[in-house]
C-alpha cells in the first residue's frame, strides 16, 4: 500500500498549520481544540512546511521552563529538519522511519509543496486494512472461492 492509498482515505486532506510567529499557547489551544498531536509550521499559509511542533514538543518544554514556554514563538520549539514522505512511498517504508526516528506525525511533500500529513494511527489502520484484505483473499482461496 501507498502513501496515496492513505492521504485518500483520510476524512479530510487538509493539513493545520500555524505561522512561527504563533505562540507556544495558540498551538496548544489549536491542538486541543481539534484532537490533534501535531501543527505543521508555515510561513505562507501551508504550502511549504518549514517545522512541526507535537504535543510532545510542548510537554518537553513545560518540564523544563515551565509555563513561561506557553508565551514563547512556535519556532522557538519546533522541529525544523523535517523527515517527510511522498505519496509514492510504500507504507512499510514510512512506518519503519517513524518508528526508527521514534515520532508520530510524517507530512507529505511533493516537489516542495506540503500536499498532506501521515499519522502512525493512520499507518497501523493501513497495515490492518492490507492484512484483512490478504485473510480474506487466502480464506478464499483455501474455500475454492
Amino acid at each position: 500500500m501507498l502513501v496515496q492509498a492513505i492521504l485518500k482515505s483520510k476524512a479530510t486532506d487538509s493539513v493545520v498549520t500555524v505561522e512561527p510567529s504563533s505562540t507556544v499557547s495558540e498551538a496548544a489551544k489549536i491542538l486541543a481544540e481539534k484532537r490533534i498531536g501535531t501543527v505543521i509550521v508555515s510561513e505562507d499559509g501551508g504550502s511549504t512546511a518549514i517545522g512541526i511542533l507535537s504535543e510532545r514538543d510542548i510537554v518537553r518544554e513545560l518540564a523544563v521552563s515551565g509555563s513561561s514556554c506557553l508565551d514563547q514563538t512556535v519556532e522557538t520549539y519546533m522541529t525544523r529538519e523535517l523527515v517527510t514522505a511522498t505519496r509514492q512511498e510504500t507504507v512499510q517504508d514510512i512506518m519503519t522511519r517513524m518508528t526508527e526516528g521514534r515520532f508520530r506525525h510524517m507530512p507529505v511533500v511533493e516537489e516542495g509543496k506540503l500536499i498532506g500529513i501521515v499519522t502512525i494511527g493512520d499507518v497501523v489502520k493501513a497495515q490492518l486494512t492490507e492484512l484483512a484484505m490478504e485473510k480474506d483473499a487466502l480464506q478464499g482461496m483455501i474455500m475454492g472461492h
